[in-house]
């Protein structure tokens, strides 16, 4: 009966929501990813977006890499639905487009941190997190323990030094 109780309260503080919309959120990432998988052959993961949607505009060598132009129109469609994801979810469950006061240029380099990331990294959260433990892969699963150390070392640092946005 305690131990109940303490779960209760547990996942009511992690989760003041409920649960449900992060499982269905879960079962849909899921299906996304074992349909792009089954359709595609390809694993996918944000991080290869931006270098191929270069390959519509530049004449460099280094984007007109077959792989690169043969899956950029999915890539595309992949990437804009995780924007409109989010703004769907944002109108549905919290009555608007979610904003923040973070100042634009922290998110520029924030945004730049992560892409030089995601190279070194050779990919991304979404694609080391669920496609690459989901195929029990070591160095994703060496990725994603070093992903989110570096990401609670961080948000540690950072409040410890009492920045805001």
């Amino acid at each position: 009966m305690v131990l109940d109780a303490v779960l209760q309260e547990t996942l009511t503080g992690l989760f003041p929501h409920g649960i449900t919309r992060y499982l269905l959120g879960g079962v849909l990432i899921g299906l996304g990813v074992g349909f792009i998988y089954l359709a595609t052959g390809l694993i996918p993961g944000a991080s290869t977006f931006l270098e191929s949607t270069w390959t519509y505009v530049s004449g460099l060598e280094r984007f007109r890499d077959p792989s690169l132009v043969g899956t950029r129109d999915w890539r595309v469609v992949f990437t804009l639905g995780i924007v409109a994801g989010g703004a769907v979810y944002a109108v549905v469950f919290q009555g608007g487009i979610w904003t923040t006061s973070v100042q634009w240029w922290r998110l520029l380099a924030g945004g730049v941190l992560v892409g030089i990331g995601t190279r070194l990294g050779k990919g991304c959260t979404s694609g080391h997190g669920v496609c690459g433990l989901g195929s029990a892969s070591a160095t994703s699963l060496v990725n994603v323990v070093t992903f989110l150390a570096i990401a609670i070392g961080t948000a540690q640092l950072v409040n410890a030094l009492g920045v805001t946005p």
